[in-house]
């Protein structure tokens, strides 16, 4: 998967407006611009596409996490010049307070059967003789079956508070 679709999903998958994504950014120590998050977030094939760097998806999933979990010992966590999948799944789990089982629960919604075991292989140092690397396919399930899960949530929110009215 590339960074532009992870961003583009993600943005769906939170229900976030350009100044959503404009702040989250900010949260996550570098601002941007209305019209880079524009070009980030437009297809390929469009001429004012401009390819979302490894560094500027860190900002931004750093930015998720302090706005859903807060800053760290009030500090905004430094942006990975490098990054791979399982280093996102690992930022979202992070952000989201997800437990093992809740991710197991999320790659079901998408139809993936995942183990415990497999799962903290995802999590462990490279170096680890067990790690595992996250291939596009787990990440695009994932965010397929997180998009299914926070779909229902909105669901059940919004049926609730019909009944409040």
């Amino acid at each position: 998967m590339d960074n532009n679709d992870i961003l583009r999903r993600l943005r769906f998958i939170l229900n976030l407006s350009d100044d959503a994504m404009i702040d989250t950014y900010a949260k996550g120590g570098a601002p941007v611009t209305r019209a880079e998050v524009s070009d980030w977030l437009k297809k390929e094939q469009d001429v004012d596409f401009k390819e979302v760097v490894d560094v500027n998806l860190a900002t931004f999933l750093n930015g998720v996490i302090v706005n859903y979990r807060g800053k760290k010992d009030g500090v905004t966590p430094e942006a990975e010049m490098v990054l791979d999948n399982n280093t996102i799944l690992r930022k979202l789990k992070i952000a989201f307070n997800f437990k093992s089982d809740e991710l197991i629960y999320i790659w079901k919604k998408a139809d993936v059967e995942i183990s415990e075991t497999e799962l903290s292989a995802f999590f462990r140092k490279k170096t680890h003789a067990k790690y595992k690397y996250l291939n596009d396919q787990y990440l695009r399930k994932f965010l397929k079956g997180f998009q299914i899960q926070r779909k229902t949530q909105r669901e059940k929110e919004e049926k609730r508070n019909s009944y409040k009215k």
